[in-house]
């Protein structure tokens, strides 16, 4: 999957969850700029953040998760 031509938005919620804090209004701050086709945003995340990815579908993102090592996944959402 390549990436689009727009913003790239990159963010590791690792050490957040390592400290038990909620990254969900972080991530929400993260994606609120990403309007145009082709913006991309990329999480970092310990384990694949399913939740997340129906709530960003429903923003009009797709998603590509990749699991790079046990506790690190990297989703890759495109905005359509």
């Amino acid at each position: 999957m390549s990436q689009g031509t727009g913003k790239v938005v990159e963010l590791d919620v690792r050490e957040d969850i390592k400290n038990k804090l909620e990254p969900f209004q972080k991530i929400m701050n993260a994606v609120k700029d990403l309007k145009e086709s082709g913006d991309t945003f990329i999480l970092h995340a310990p384990f694949k953040p399913t939740p997340l990815l129906g709530v960003l579908k429903a923003k009009g993102f797709s998603n590509n998760p990749e699991q790079i090592a046990e506790d690190h996944w990297k989703v890759t959402f495109v905005k359509k």
